[in-house]
């Protein structure tokens, strides 16, 4: 399995260098952040055969991080990263704790709107992927949990994510689904939200247009 994954890397990496040079041509480029809200997310811990791994949340999940964009109006390649907080993240199978985090990292090819680079109203699409690390029950673990040897660390899986929704003058608003694994783990991880990106290059130039000059 572990071929399988530096498999994975490698191919994905490739894959992000023809991207790049496809869009570097372009020669725009924008730095801004990126601020997720999760309407819904689960997090599944490894199996450890001694309690329930999920932990679910509604609503009151956000992330905030920077991003970086290189491309077009038409097609932009983006990195971004978060820090993604659910304070109210609780396991209602068997209840052990509150809180969760997670932190994922990715790669993302972005379309018309979506590109953060278009200067004109747009709908758009994303697709990227990258890796998020995890982890639930961050206050209050019951000490009967920890007896039977229940231990919350972070937790690695590679995610995938697509996102739909409109975009105009550096700034796009869409929802996306992002979707994780790790099967050496047996863990997983699943979200579906709203994601708001802010350029701030191209945010400028709107609010001072003389800065174009």
């Amino acid at each position: 399995m572990e071929k399988i994954h530096k498999s994975m890397i490698r191919n994905i990496t490739v894959l992000i260098f023809f991207l790049l040079s496809s869009v570097i041509g372009h020669g725009q480029f924008g730095i801004g952040a990126t601020v997720t809200n999760d309407l819904y997310q689960r997090l599944s811990n490894p199996d450890d055969d001694i309690a329930y791994g999920g932990n679910g949340s509604f609503l009151l999940n956000v992330g905030l991080g920077p991003k970086i964009w290189i491309g077009g109006e038409n097609v932009s390649l983006s990195i971004e990263s978060q820090a993604v907080i659910a304070p109210l993240g609780i396991a209602l199978k068997d209840f052990k704790g509150v809180g969760a985090v997670s932190f994922p990292i990715m790669a993302k090819m972005n379309f018309a709107g979506l590109s953060g680079l278009n200067r004109e109203g747009r709908f758009g699409l994303s697709i990227g992927g990258g890796v998020q690390y995890n982890r639930t029950e961050l206050f209050g673990l019951k000490n009967s949990y920890e007896e039977q040897g229940v231990v919350r660390e972070y937790f690695k899986t590679y995610v995938i994510q697509a996102g739909y929704g409109f975009g105009l003058s550096g700034f796009t608003v869409h929802g996306f689904v992002r979707y994780g694994f790790n099967p050496d783990l047996e863990a997983n991880n699943f979200h579906i939200g709203l994601q708001y990106d802010f350029n701030a290059p191209m945010l400028k130039r709107i609010s001072d247009p003389a800065s174009e000059l």
